[in-house]
């Protein structure tokens, strides 16, 4: 009777155990799928970003503009035909 007792003891201790440790697990991989939901939005949220930057700075280097910037900003001005030299490379 007593190796009776013994032995439901330790499968009633395992069964403890085992619940114990799947609603562990279970919360652990709930609470890592938040965060993974939480860190995808963050990428997303960057890549949105990260698409506007690209643009706003294609739109900043266009031709146009840098000839904008040069001359207003920085007086240049294409010069006379007169101020021109040729160079010609030896290739």
């Amino acid at each position: 009777m007593n190796a009776r007792l013994i032995c439901l003891g330790v499968i009633a201790l395992a069964l403890v155990v085992t619940s114990v440790s799947v609603v562990f697990v279970k919360h652990r991989s709930r609470t890592l799928f938040v965060e993974l939901q939480a860190l995808e939005r963050n990428r997303d949220r960057l890549n949105t970003e990260w698409t506007q930057l690209q643009l706003e700075s294609s739109a900043w280097a266009t031709h146009d503009r840098l000839e904008q910037v040069a001359s207003k900003q920085l007086k240049f001005h294409v010069p006379a035909p007169s101020d021109m030299e040729v160079v010609e490379s030896r290739q």
